[in-house]
């Protein structure tokens, strides 16, 4: 099962973070996600477990918890989708004219 953990404190490690895990059964991979500009981490990340009962288990008792000064918030990862991100955007829109007012030659 893939869980995913939010609100890790910036200063933990994935060691750190799975040995947390490991309390409750076995860890095939722990990964926090770090910042491709900056190489921080970004706060959260990802455990995977081959045990269901030991990934609920864990869910169950580590969501809420205090690691590290933070509250951690665990839950059942959704798959992740292929489908492009919605929002993003920028670019420029410019609004009409505006300026001054024309008059034709017989106003005067």
């Amino acid at each position: 099962m893939n869980i995913y953990v939010a609100n890790i404190p910036f200063k933990a490690s994935e060691q750190e973070l799975k040995g947390l895990f490991e309390e409750y059964g076995e860890v095939s991979s722990a990964k926090i996600v770090m910042d491709k500009v900056t190489q921080r981490s970004r706060g959260f990340g990802f455990i995977e477990m081959s045990d269901d009962a030991a990934a609920r288990q864990a869910i169950t008792s580590l969501n809420g918890f205090n690691f590290l000064g933070k509250t951690l918030v665990v839950n059942e990862a959704r798959p992740r989708t292929d489908a492009p991100r919605s929002g993003g955007g920028g670019g420029y829109r410019s609004g009409g004219g505006g300026g001054f007012n024309r008059r034709s030659n017989n106003e005067y």
